[in-house]
């Protein structure tokens, strides 16, 4: 497995800490407002990473966290909570926002076909973690405390900066005077272990006793002493989109190897962005969409999640209800195919263990070729583009039914594009079709082809077409 490094800008080869054992760290949701199709992007990504994984024989332990406290408005620790935010924009409890948003980032993963999270992790259950890690900080001589808050000195960190390439005298230069509220932080890079609930914050509902005084964790510190207790103090694996690199992921790495000592993660995997119709996703520009309206739309996420295959991830891709609609065309063609592949295999008495992947073992020369072709694309830093059009190879392929459809199942287990429950489309066709089909399968058997022509023609005028094969006649939506 070769896998792109943030850390190191190239691909190397994948080695785990502990082969066979993977521990995988993604960043999770802020859940202050509905989870949008440029959040669902980045999960996929990491889905097919660990689905990947998974197929090469390694154990995957995944972690996500959840953040209901303590990201505000600006990553760098300025602005509004953006619970607190969201909360007052919709009338409701921080509590209750938390709990809707949650529940609708959850769903959304699971109409994806996205494995959920060995463990999800939320912040306001790990309070006792943060305050004991800050502590850890604070007895090493990385902290330092101002009237409203609990700060991690950057410059006690030589290393500050080496995941983004960004010098700290380069961050400080570039930083907005405007947005440092606290006049007694040192360095505009220095960010906050601990607010307190005092000044800006004094009214902060979400408020916890500790040694600087009552207040919440910063955004940062939770991401750290969250994936260490539930993954250790090294992890193979830590995922994100790439907007976190510069601020986010920068200060987990300077706060977690300054407590610990030891490298904070292995091999950083990051993502790009999504853009609808060449534009950032937005509320004000009307393109703000999310996996209620890819369903309403008829077309489907299944639809959605192989037009994601079919950019690689580390490119920017930009999404339009066009490319989505073509996606559905060719997600429809893929499941009228392996229909027809179960049915061929069920009517000609193959054993029902084809269905359940394994190896290769038991495949034709042929078949393994196409498998190991998928493999090469797949195993060289997500090659999701190629690994797609290799399952169209298959597709296209004179493999038997039997061997082509134990192959795709396979390949799916991969790709996640929940075809192993494929349906006819003949499950969905009006009862009036069906009897319109057997009067003219009778006709034709009856060999009066005029009539059976007729009803074929009527057929096709109410949207269906009808293919006649040696097994029998099938029905289609047009």
């Amino acid at each position: 497995m070769k896998l792109y490094n943030t850390a190191s800008r190239k691909i190397e080869e994948f080695k785990p800490l502990n082969p066979p054992n993977v521990a995988f760290y993604a960043c999770g949701p802020t859940v202050y407002d509905y989870t949008h199709i440029g959040h669902l992007r980045t999960y996929v990504n990491n889905d097919v990473l660990k689905r990947t994984l998974m197929f090469l024989g390694y154990k995957v332990k995944h972690v996500m966290n959840i953040t209901d406290v303590g990201h505000l408005t600006g990553d760098s620790d300025e602005g509004e909570d953006k619970m607190e935010k969201g909360a007052g924009k919709k009338g409701t409890t921080v509590w209750e926002l938390a709990r809707v948003y949650t529940d609708y980032f959850i769903s959304s993963l699971d109409e994806m076909n996205i494995i959920r999270p060995d463990v999800f992790s939320n912040a306001t259950q790990h309070i006792p973690e943060f305050i004991e890690m800050i502590k850890v900080l604070e007895n090493k001589g990385f902290t330092y405390e101002t009237e409203e808050a609990l700060y991690f000195n950057v410059s006690k960190f030589p290393n500050y900066g080496k995941l983004s390439g960004q010098k700290l005298e380069d961050k400080i230069m570039a930083a907005r005077k405007e947005i440092h509220v606290d006049a007694g932080k040192k360095n505009p890079a220095d960010f906050v272990l601990w607010f307190k609930a005092i000044g800006r914050f004094k009214n902060h509902i979400m408020r916890w006793p500790s040694a600087w005084g009552e207040g919440f964790p910063g955004w940062h510190i939770e991401c750290s002493a969250m994936c260490m207790k539930y993954l250790g103090e090294t992890v193979d694996i830590h995922a994100g989109a790439i907007d976190l690199i510069p601020v986010h992921h920068e200060n987990e790495i300077a706060q977690s190897e300054a407590a610990t000592g030891k490298p904070f993660v292995r091999y950083w995997f990051h993502n790009d962005f999504l853009l609808v119709d060449g534009q950032k996703m937005s509320k004000s520009l009307g393109n703000f969409y999310t996996i209620d309206d890819i369903k309403n739309s008829k077309i489907g996420p299944m639809a959605l999640r192989l037009l994601f295959l079919q950019t690689h991830y580390r490119q920017i891709m930009n999404f339009t209800w066009e490319s989505l609609s073509a996606s559905g065309k060719a997600y429809s063609k893929l499941v009228n195919h392996i229909c027809e592949l179960k049915q061929k295999v069920i009517e000609n008495r193959h054993p029902m263990s084809v269905f359940k992947p394994t190896s290769d073992v038991g495949f034709r020369e042929e078949a393994k070729t196409y498998r190991q072709k998928f493999i090469d694309a797949i195993s060289d830093d997500l090659q999701t583009p190629k690994a797609v059009a290799a399952l169209w190879e298959i597709i296209k392929s004179n493999i038997p039914a039997g061997e082509k459809l134990r192959l795709i199942l396979e390949i799916d287990e991969v790709l996640g594009l929940n075809l192993k429950n494929a349906k006819f489309f003949a499950d969905e066709i009006p009862e009036e079709i069906k009897k319109l089909a057997e009067e003219r399968e009778k006709a034709r058997l009856a060999q009066d082809f005029q009539k059976s022509d007729e009803l074929r023609k009527t057929i096709a005028e109410k949207g269906y077409s009808i293919k006649d094969t040696d097994e029998g006649y099938k029905i289609s939506k047009k």
